[in-house]
């Protein structure tokens, strides 16, 4: 995780470094997300769920196609589990904060391609703790981790040199959440379960 971090820091760097002609844009960006997380045991399943994300953007482009952008987006994801025939749906709010590097090719000067990569940090803005009580269980707890951190694949396209419309894939490089026997969160028994979030998002931004 250090090196590909190490990597993309420098490559920012690069970009910095590189003033002459750049450009340094803000714009506005929304969409929605799909979020599945993935549990290390698989007595609890979890569905696809829909949220939506929204923020301002920055892009600082160079006349050689690389650019770097960041966003600071209020995200909700909405997670469901279900265990032995019971749901519980809950509303996660998050301050996502993604760093990209990105390649961009123009198609004339209509339209052009773009393919991106980074980390992306995010904060958790509820209560970190929850009871299982919707699932039948009255001794086990998940605790929320207070940030995360991932790594955002991504593409898409810009029209008309404002319009762009992507798609990013945030896969986690650590836990989501871990789930303990009654009591474990303030006296560390031993974690049961834990979970990880995978989201899938399709966005729409508008760079002025």
């Amino acid at each position: 995780m250090k090196k590909i971090l190490s990597i993309t820091l420098f490559a920012v760097a690069m970009v910095v470094a590189m003033p002459a002609n750049a450009q340094l844009k803000f714009g506005l960006k929304g969409g929605l997300n799909i979020n599945k997380v993935s549990f290390s045991q698989s007595d609890i399943k979890s569905d696809n769920r829909t949220g939506f994300f929204v923020g301002p953007t920055a892009q600082f482009t160079t006349p050689v196609g690389i650019a770097v952008d960041g966003s600071v987006l209020f995200d909700q994801r909405n997670l469901k589990m279900e265990e032995g025939g019971a749901e519980m749906t809950k509303h996660l709010n998050y301050i996502d904060i993604p760093i990209n590097v990105r390649y961009q090719v123009g198609l004339g000067s209509l339209a052009g391609v773009y393919f991106a990569t980074g980390p992306q940090f995010s904060f958790n803005l509820d209560g970190k703790t929850y009871d299982l009580k919707d699932l039948g269980e009255t001794s086990r707890q998940y605790e929320l981790k207070k940030s995360e951190f991932g790594w955002n694949l991504g593409a898409g396209v810009r029209l008309l040199g404002h319009l762009e419309i992507g798609y990013n894939y945030c896969f986690p490089l650590g836990k989501t959440s871990e789930i303990k026997d009654g009591g474990a969160v303030s006296t560390g028994k031993k974690v049961f379960k834990s979970f990880k979030n995978q989201t899938h998002q399709v966005s729409v931004a508008y760079i002025f």
